[in-house]
């Protein structure tokens, strides 16, 4: 990944990050505290109000100048940006804009029945691929938490150098997708925030899926964070394929009695389950070393890529996603007869190992697809019908019955 350092409000200001008499001297000048202006320039915020007067006023600036130099767009610069845009495209296209090279494509390393591995960048594979190519894509970039990865790829990027490398890899994964392709980026809710906001110009959004976590990660000074962000969009209207599984209803687990009144319109629930939801509270972290496939990293649930995989593609359609990691998508997408083209920057051997003893993933997977898309599961079917619990028979029969004698 080739990144450019910026400090971009202190850029804006023509002041050096490591001059510190001269930080102290704006300080100074401004009345501002030396931490509100570093807090400004380690996020790259705006300041606003009476701080923006003085700063602007002591740089010697206006307002849009230094929301410019930042690389912020308000509604004011938008405004005049379309006004004047036949002048700037000529700006643009006469400044020597950096070209995107044209590197050697990554090389292949695993071929399957159905899918192709690569190792190496993505965005180096990506320049390869053809434009609308791609029926489904899924995303599990690094979250920019100073992790340690087996590739070394440096985790703990500024906010503005993560995002900026995150819609490099966007743009390409726009370019490859079908018209009515579905995208899934699977991130921090912190970080998907951002990537909404510039997928809204670029796709259709169609979810903002809550993924409950199933541990505990307390923060000092912050609410509990107990969900990841799974934001689903599509290319063009509305996406070829759409089937949702449908799950379970919630069951006690010990008296096997509903936990939800349904009243009167148990005749009326769908024998095939409850709508899927944009909250999901039943997948696991994958924790147990019978089914981890990866030392020491974290590991995406099969069940989570099976629910994407059944829901926004068909058999045949090709699968891509840019970050191999563990090749649990690579799995998926193998078991449920997808095309797939697949990469992992660092090593591959994990990946490799798991596609050659895939059956491993195949059984797991029959496991957790005999548990979905009925309303009730066949291990609690029978201890309902014991215990005297209504199921979607006998609902039915007592409906006949009701009919027959009105009649």
């Amino acid at each position: 990944m080739k990144f450019i350092m910026k400090n971009l409000f202190f850029k804006a200001l023509n002041i050096e990050e490591t001059d510190k008499l001269m930080i102290r001297r704006f300080a100074k000048t401004t009345g501002i505290p030396i931490e509100r202006l570093s807090y400004y320039n380690r996020f790259n915020i705006i300041p606003s109000g009476k701080d923006l007067l003085q700063i602007c006023d002591a740089a010697g600036i206006t307002e849009i100048e230094l929301f410019l130099k930042m690389g912020v767009i308000d509604s004011r610069i938008l405004s005049l940006i379309k006004e004047n845009a036949d002048q700037i495209s000529q700006i643009i296209q006469k400044t020597d804009i950096e070209k995107d090279e044209f590197p050697a494509i990554p090389p292949l390393v695993r071929n399957t029945n159905c899918g192709k591995l690569y190792q190496g960048d993505c965005l180096d594979l990506m320049q390869h691929m053809d434009d609308d190519c791609v029926d489904l894509i899924f995303a599990d970039p690094p979250f920019n938490l100073n992790k340690l990865y087996p590739s070394n790829i440096d985790d703990n990027l500024k906010s503005e150098e993560y995002l900026r490398w995150c819609k490099q890899w966007l743009d390409k994964c726009i370019r490859i997708l079908k018209p009515g392709g579905s995208l899934f980026i699977w991130n921090l809710p912190k970080w998907n925030t951002y990537l909404s906001e510039y997928l809204n110009h670029r796709l259709t959004f169609r979810h903002w899926i809550s993924v409950d976590i199933k541990y505990t990660l307390p923060i000092k000074g912050r609410l509990y964070p107990s969900h990841y962000s799974l934001i689903y969009y599509c290319k063009g209207e509305k996406p070829n394929t759409f089937h949702p599984d449908r799950l379970p209803m919630d069951i006690c687990p010990h008296c096997v009695g509903d936990l939800k009144d349904y009243g009167g319109y148990k005749n009326k629930m769908n024998p095939d389950g409850i709508n899927l939801t944009d909250v999901w509270f039943d997948i696991p972290p994958v924790r147990h070393k019978k089914y981890k496939k990866r030392n020491g990293s974290n590991e995406l649930s099969i069940k989570l890529i099976d629910r994407i995989i059944e829901m926004a593609s068909d058999e045949g359609d090709l699968v891509f996603d840019p970050f191999g990691g563990s090749g649990t998508t690579y799995a998926v997408a193998e078991i449920k007869k997808r095309k797939w083209i697949g990469i992992e920057i660092g090593p591959v051997d994990g990946i490799i190992d798991r596609l050659d003893n895939i059956g491993d993933d195949a059984e797991y997977l029959a496991k957790i697809r005999k548990e979905i898309n009925c309303l009730i599961t066949n291990r609690d079917l029978k201890r309902r019908i014991d215990r005297g619990w209504w199921t979607p028979d006998s609902v039915r029969k007592e409906n006949i019955k009701f009919k027959k004698v009105a009649k």
